[in-house]
């Protein structure tokens, strides 16, 4: 008699009550919306659901993701779909720029996909945007969120020469866990890059971690320690949650206390900003790193 074969899913760790977000709400939230919605303006807050999104609109911040919005690597928590892009589209910073006049943004996140399929990796589009939105928009602050560009200085100085107020590159997780999350990354490159910015001038640098992917508490504050090493100026740190099936699932929810305690730690360390939660997104409280 043949013997049943039983599969076993892994468990599915609960949704604490603390992951809980609030409906956004308010006059200049429902103002940016009916823009977005009537224009079909690009922004990374309605296309990756963003739980902070009337939050940061309600302060006039808004983060725009350019080159497209399908990337040449496949990470293992990233939702952004991966396979071959779309041609570059060089109106794209002329798009952008007026976009963030239509909608009054104060300060302007600008990410993209990585677009290791091109020859200048989309650099050339970066710069453009980054000086088209200055034209059009001179009180507009900014901060442009980075992929690695393969860790090539001649590539990071096109982002460096149009000196963007913070520029952000993510880590996004802990050293061990790097290959298996990021794939095509490399932790010690990333690092690399927020150090040649900073060295090259770059006034306020930036990254990012999730967590609740299997790192444990020593992994973070030594991830923390290095990101220091670099000098690094801002860093946030927020819960990782699974956008399909498909991606890595939730090893852990981190508690309120635990984010707390990684946040008195990162200030004690020397860091400007320190944003630590479990909603808290690369671009949360944006405009507050400018001081």
């Amino acid at each position: 008699m043949q013997e049943e074969l039983t599969i076993t899913k892994p468990e599915r760790v609960a949704k604490p009550k603390w992951l809980r977000v609030k409906l956004p709400t308010g006059k200049k939230y429902t103002d940016l919306r009916s823009l977005v919605d009537k224009y079909s303006l690009n922004t990374i807050c309605t296309s990756g659901s963003c739980p902070n999104m009337g939050e940061c609109w309600s302060e006039g911040t808004a983060t725009f993701m350019i080159l497209g919005n399908v990337c040449t690597r496949s990470c293992g928590f990233c939702g952004v779909k991966t396979g071959r892009p779309e041609q570059v589209d060089w109106e794209e910073p002329e798009k952008v720029a007026r976009s963030i006049k239509l909608m009054d943004i104060k300060h302007a996140v600008i990410t993209s996909v990585d677009r290791d399929d091109i020859k200048d990796m989309g650099t050339i589009i970066w710069a453009e945007t980054v000086q088209a939105i200055r034209r059009m928009n001179p009180n507009t602050t900014l901060e442009t969120l980075i992929p690695d560009f393969q860790g090539r200085e001649d590539l990071l100085d096109r982002i460096v020469q149009v000196a963007p107020e913070v520029v952000s590159h993510n880590m996004e997780t802990v050293k061990r866990l790097t290959r298996e999350v990021r794939i095509q990354a490399k932790y010690e490159r990333s690092l690399g890059v927020l150090k040649y910015l900073k060295e090259s001038g770059i006034k306020r640098t930036k990254s990012g971690i999730m967590l609740g992917l299997g790192e444990t508490e020593e992994e973070v504050i030594q991830t923390l320690k290095d990101l220091r090493e670099v000098n690094l100026d801002i860093v946030t740190i927020g819960q990782y949650l699974q956008p399909s099936k498909k991606h890595l699932p939730v090893k852990q929810f981190i508690t309120p206390d635990q984010f707390q305690k990684y946040e008195k730690i990162g200030l004690e360390m020397g860091f400007r900003h320190v944003e630590s939660g479990a909603l808290v997104r690369s671009s949360y409280k944006a405009q507050k790193h400018l001081t």
